[in-house]
């Protein structure tokens, strides 16, 4: 598979068979994107990955969170802009209504919506959660490196027959999750990464959300 191929059939996973991951394979597939590039060589990233009872008691710990305070924990670093403006806003939205369409969930059907979003806080059944873990103290670049650090990780996943779906939905818990996890005194929960094989039945993993055009995002100059 050329990474061209890769990039072209990853997508967020959000139904996943009921196979475990192998050791080896987890293992492979972390060395393997440690390669990935970082200003300075910092290699800024940490990964916690949890698999059977250490997976199920960080979602026992979530659930009894979210149980008290649905809308997560106060943070200075929110998941998207507060007032977050086009052409930005109108795609998260319609990646949303194509999700819950190809799901066959209507708009006005809330209960229906937010029941199935509670999936996300069980990594979509996934056998691994990846914990993505950063130091408080590095700055953007640093994160924008983890980022690329996640992408090699969700590449390297298509190319081995997984499927990975980044959750940056974690963030509205990192307090409860930075004791959870033991973190230390200057880390901090970056987003969750649910990893596993695909049900490529299940209709979630229908969906492919749309790309802006070339010319919506490029310029090119002489």
């Amino acid at each position: 598979m050329t990474v061209a191929e890769a990039l072209d059939k990853r997508l967020s996973v959000r139904g996943f068979l009921d196979k475990p991951v192998s050791r080896e394979t987890l293992e492979t597939l972390l060395t393997t994107a440690q390669r990935a590039p970082s200003g300075g060589n910092l290699q800024p990233w940490r990964v916690i990955a949890l698999t059977g009872q250490s997976k199920n008691d960080l979602i026992r710990v979530a659930q009894e969170k979210l149980s008290k305070s649905p809308m997560g924990e106060p943070t200075d670093r929110p998941i998207y802009p507060e007032d977050l403006w086009e052409p930005h806003r109108s795609r998260r939205f319609q990646v949303g209504e194509d999700l819950y369409g190809a799901l066959g969930i209507p708009r006005e059907d809330k209960a229906a919506r937010l029941g199935w979003f509670a999936n996300n806080f069980q990594f979509f059944g996934a056998p691994v959660a990846l914990m993505i873990i950063i130091d408080e103290r590095m700055g953007h670049g640093q994160w924008a490196h983890t980022g690329m650090f996640m992408q090699s990780i969700a590449l390297l996943a298509t190319e081995m027959g997984l499927g990975t779906c980044m959750q940056e939905c974690w963030g509205i818990l990192r307090p409860t999750l930075k004791e959870h996890l033991g973190l230390g005194e200057t880390e901090m929960l970056y987003c969750g990464m649910a990893l596993g094989y695909p049900d490529w039945v299940n209709p979630a993993n229908q969906m492919r959300s749309a790309r802006a055009a070339l010319s919506e995002f490029a310029e090119f100059r002489d």
